[in-house]
């Protein structure tokens, strides 16, 4: 990992040794801090991390779904690197997530996603993105929930993949996860994605919690 690299990884300076969540210091191998572009107009959220990420400490690598989310990144021209690579070099994007520890056996608690929340609240706050892309069902509830006006019940990963929703002072553009779409959905992301890159998104910046 180069100098500018490192600055990429973990670039707040977040707790390296977090003991919040006593179940999941045990199973985790490391701690996933967000990691990208701290000047990106793109945050992307995930659950929690995979198998890879969980390995590596960089979101989104390592394993299938994380080249597959790196394979979009790639084609939209946010990433510079092969997908299957464990430091990405990123432009304009950042990968974090809801938690940064791995239970292999289950999803995140409430109680652990509520652990985590003041990670991912002050990257949102540094970082002041115009778009996040909450990746998967429970990340979008979780960022629904929090940044817009939506109801959760009208929030739905695959009915609203793709599409622009309005939140406080950015804008929500839901994905399903990387390992469960099919092609057609990849491509129906990409082109969307690619659109709203060519629009001026930007119009919102400043205007959070309005």
């Amino acid at each position: 990992m180069d100098a500018n690299q490192e600055e990429l990884s973990n670039p707040f300076g977040m707790d390296e040794e977090c003991r919040n969540c006593p179940e999941l210091c045990e199973t985790r191998s490391t701690i996933a801090h967000g990691y990208g572009d701290v000047g990106a107009d793109f945050l992307f959220v995930g659950e929690m991390p995979g198998t890879g990420a969980d390995r590596t400490g960089v979101p989104f690598t390592g394993d299938e779904a994380g080249r597959q989310l790196l394979s979009i990144l790639r084609r939209l021209g946010l990433s510079a690197s092969q997908p299957d690579s464990e430091e990405p070099e990123l432009s304009n994007s950042f990968l974090t997530y809801l938690t940064r520890c791995r239970e292999p056996d289950r999803a995140p608690t409430d109680e652990e996603v509520v652990s985590c929340e003041p990670y991912l609240n002050a990257e949102i706050r540094m970082i002041n993105p115009e778009i996040i892309v909450p990746v998967g069902e429970r990340a979008l509830e979780e960022i629904g929930t929090e940044y817009t006006t939506t109801p959760v019940e009208d929030l739905d990963v695959v009915e609203n993949h793709g599409e622009r929703i309005r939140g406080r002072g950015f804008e929500l553009v839901p994905m399903i996860a990387p390992d469960e779409q099919t092609d057609e959905e990849t491509q129906a992301f990409v082109e969307a994605f690619a659109e709203l890159m060519a629009t001026d998104y930007r119009q919102t910046k400043g205007r959070r919690g309005r």
